[in-house]
């Protein structure tokens, strides 16, 4: 079982808002429908739910955030979703849309609601969940990043790959060369974080995934503009991206 992250600036257009890549995720949805095994997909929120995480000053810490704002973060993943929803169904992918209180209560997973996600996917459907604004109690509520929820499925699920998909080529060691980092074994990394993510960006990104890495699962960062990278990298041919070797006995 393959579980993919595609993140919201592969997805949409970060730099205007409300505004889907529409050809990139026809794209990429042509090239999961080659993977043979079952996908597991996490989508992120980009120009809809993060734009208005941003205007509505929404975190990921529990908190008594604007009602009017909570709505509406919700409401725009909902609209993001159906496009990628009805992407992977005209491309023969089965999606079923998993929203995330399907599987978390408060911010903690529900291990038995998660588990039947594998059972999902392996009955020839693809689950689709994503980024959200959730309910934590007490008249407060947070963000749940995407990222975050790739964690959450990787340590109950253990799946063979953990795949995110950028808008950069991986992880590089310098930025100005663009000198790409081909393997990393839990070393330290240094990520420039965007302020405008807040969710915390590559920095997150980068945190999830040592997380998940020391449960023992191989992580790979790829470029989503190539999702080719992705099919080759499922299929063991080519790792064209940065490679979190899972910890042995994680």
């Amino acid at each position: 079982m393959i579980l993919i992250k595609l993140g919201g600036s592969i997805i949409t257009n970060k730099e205007k808002p409300l505004s889907p890549r529409k050809t990139t995720i026809e794209k990429i949805s042509k090239n999961l429908r080659k993977i043979s095994e079952p996908i597991i997909v996490v989508h992120g929120g980009g120009s809809y739910g993060h734009y208005w995480s941003v205007k509505y000053d929404m975190h990921t810490k529990e908190k008594k955030y604007d009602a009017n704002g909570v709505s509406i973060v919700k409401n725009s993943m909902i609209d993001l979703n159906k496009l990628i929803l009805n992407s992977f169904q005209s491309n023969k992918l089965n999606p079923y849309c998993l929203p995330p209180t399907d599987f978390m209560m408060g911010n903690k997973p529900i291990i038995k609601k998660i588990k039947e996600i594998k059972k999902i996917a392996q009955s020839e459907l693809t689950p689709v969940t994503y980024g959200d604004a959730l309910w934590f109690g007490s008249n407060k509520t947070y963000i749940l990043s995407g990222d975050k929820i790739m964690t959450h499925l990787a340590k109950i699920l253990k799946p063979r790959l953990c795949i995110f998909a950028l808008n950069e080529d991986g992880l590089y060691s310098d930025l100005k060369s663009k000198k790409l980092i081909k393997v990393i074994d839990n070393q330290k990394v240094k990520i420039s974080e965007n302020k405008m993510d807040v969710t915390g960006g590559m920095t997150r990104k980068v945190e999830e995934a040592k997380k998940i890495s020391n449960f023992g699962v191989n992580v790979f960062f790829v470029n989503g503009n190539k999702p080719e990278r992705i099919v080759k990298a499922v299929k063991n041919r080519e790792f064209q991206g940065t490679l979190f070797r899972g910890k042995k006995n994680g």
